[in-house]
């Protein structure tokens, strides 16, 4: 009952960010440091590759995590392609420096073939961008670690929040983003600040 509560509100959050304005990340002056969230969950999961996949095979880049399902028909490929926008700004930075993970949240249905095709489809460069999927109880586990609620809507439909983590090269939350509507080039600006810091 309470994880239904809090869904719905999870659920409520989302709605307000993708119907109303695009969510702002932070609050910080552009010359100014990002704060720190916390430390960022590890996750043991499974690549487009079908490779295994940690949070710590990242140290020492920026990550951006967030998460999506396949079969969605609306907001999940906006920030996919946003984010391919934003991985084609990045240049030369991107897979070396900094580098985007995206963790389905239908892991019955997205297996490692799926989620490839999938980001094929949006021109996803693999060098910088990894495509995750595990087990139920491994997504339900880092999914509620990262604070995304999601719930089977119908029988092809997730609903769930978006949330996108950005992670310093240390394995700290940085910056958070709520929705899909943020300004892709305040995203680009924090990735790129936070990959200029010295550790």
């Amino acid at each position: 009952m309470l994880r239904s509560i809090i869904l719905a509100l999870g659920v409520l959050v989302w709605s307000l960010a993708w119907h109303t304005h695009p969510a702002s990340a932070h609050g910080t002056g552009e010359n100014e440091r990002l704060p720190t969230v916390g430390p960022a969950p590890d996750f043991s999961l499974t690549s487009q590759d079908g490779a295994p996949v940690s949070l710590g095979d990242f140290r020492g880049q920026v990550l951006a995590v967030t998460f999506i399902f396949t079969s969605c028909a609306d907001a999940c490929p906006l920030l996919t392609a946003k984010m391919a926008q934003v991985q084609d700004a990045l240049g030369a930075d991107f897979g070396t420096k900094i580098s985007f993970i995206s963790i389905t949240v239908d892991p019955e249905h997205d297996t490692p073939a799926v989620l490839k095709e999938y980001a094929r489809n949006f021109g996803v460069d693999f060098k910088g961008w990894a495509f995750l999927t595990g087990t139920v109880e491994a997504i339900d586990d880092v999914t509620d670690r990262y604070g995304v609620f999601a719930s089977q809507a119908a029988a092809s439909d997730i609903d769930h929040t978006f949330l996108t983590s950005l992670i310093d090269q240390g394995g700290n939350i940085r910056v958070q983003y709520l929705g899909v509507r943020f300004d892709p080039e305040e995203f680009r600006r924090d990735l790129l600040s936070l990959a200029a810091e010295t550790r």
